[in-house]
């Protein structure tokens, strides 16, 4: 091993301890930290660390304010701080971080009071997402009128939905609570335990969330599966005999939640 390998090496582990150190108050300074100005390392480190761990933090906050609403500031902020050293950013975009933190919340013991938590935080997580989204031009109610009339193929229409759709199933009010922590009604008036789905989208610049009516998140979510219309629908009618396929897709019509329409090529007998 040259001497050169043996200098990188080294500078890899202090990277390394430092990286660590960073996250974990329980870690020592790691060795060959210096101070630029010559003050303790030690001390400095731990400024370091609280400014990171704080800002990592206040990230959580601003992508998940009503999981912070529900519990209160200091709740959150001890809740984010054990997960913000489980786990770091893996990228620089702050506004990414975090997707993991409603599976974390489902698994926090403390909060398992409160079980309807993970899902608004998925709900939140779910916003971002459409907010960061790829734009796309939505399909016109001309177009799904022509697309409707295909006659016996009909079944085997593909509707693609636009980027930023998603769906989330919940056992319990999700879409009421976030809504009641945006002014649409009291917090006292809903029902936790009442299950709701949600279909969140941006339409332009807003990222809306609609309360899905009977079936409608299972015909989106069989779309995004890639599932022809036929399929999709028989998804929805299984989890809501009821469901009214005219409903649901006026619903993503108005809200320019699907972006294309075809029909898929037959191959040659």
């Amino acid at each position: 091993m040259t001497p050169a390998a043996l200098r990188i090496a080294d500078a890899s582990v202090t990277l390394t301890a430092f990286a660590a150190a960073l996250l974990d108050p329980a870690r020592p300074c790691p060795a060959g930290l210096r101070a630029w100005n010559g003050s303790d390392p030690t001390a400095r480190l731990a400024v370091h660390r609280n400014n990171v761990v704080s800002s990592l933090i206040d990230a959580l906050a601003e992508t998940f304010p009503v999981v912070q609403q529900l519990v209160g500031e200091d709740y959150f902020r001890a809740m984010a701080g054990i997960f913000v050293r489980q786990a770091p950013p893996r990228s620089r975009v702050l506004a990414h971080y975090g997707q993991e933190f409603p599976s974390f919340i489902a698994q926090f013991e403390p909060a398992r009071s409160l079980p309807y938590l993970a899902d608004v935080a998925r709900l939140e997580a779910a916003r971002v997402r459409a907010y960061h989204a790829a734009d796309a031009k939505p399909v016109s109610a001309d177009a799904m009128g022509l697309a409707l009339s295909s006659g016996e193929r009909m079944g085997e229409l593909r509707a693609v939905c636009h980027p930023s759709v998603s769906t989330l199933a919940s056992p319990h009010a999700v879409v009421s609570l976030w809504a009641a922590h945006q002014g649409d009604g009291g917090v006292e008036t809903v029902d936790v335990d009442a299950p709701e789905c949600a279909i969140v989208l941006r339409t332009g610049l807003d990222v809306v969330v609609l309360r899905a009516p009977d079936g409608a998140a299972a015909f989106v979510q069989a779309l995004l599966q890639g599932q022809g219309l036929g399929d999709a629908v028989a998804s929805a009618v299984y989890a809501a005999p009821h469901f009214d396929l005219t409903a649901a897709l006026s619903l993503l019509l108005a809200h320019g939640a699907l972006s294309s329409l075809h029909l898929p090529q037959r191959l040659a007998s």
